[in-house]
């Protein structure tokens, strides 16, 4: 399970971005999947949307290109690590998605 994000780029779409992004920060390919949720989240001084979706492992080494640590985890294991609070909802997502 891993959590990641970036900003479209122009002439961009979300699924594209996705795939860049993890490519970007992760050195990883994947297959981007069907949508999980979207959440529109306001911080102090700016909102953002953030559209997740469900993507599958297709080859590469997970690397931390452009973040300090990465780390496979299951859903099970997430209460373990701090998340900012937009985040919490996307793991509430997967969550309850997998008790369907």
């Amino acid at each position: 399970m891993g959590i990641s994000g970036g900003k479209v780029e122009s002439g961009e779409t979300i699924p594209e971005c996705i795939v860049r992004e993890i490519r970007e920060e992760l050195g990883i390919e994947i297959r981007v999947g069907d949508r999980l949720i979207t959440i529109d989240h306001a911080y102090t001084h700016f909102r953002v949307t953030l559209n997740v979706h469900h993507c599958q492992f297709l080859s590469g080494t997970p690397q931390p290109l452009e973040c300090d640590e990465i780390r496979w985890v299951t859903v099970e294991d997430l209460d373990q690590f701090p998340f900012p609070k937009a985040n919490v909802q996307i793991i509430a997502a997967i969550r309850a998605q997998g008790q369907g």
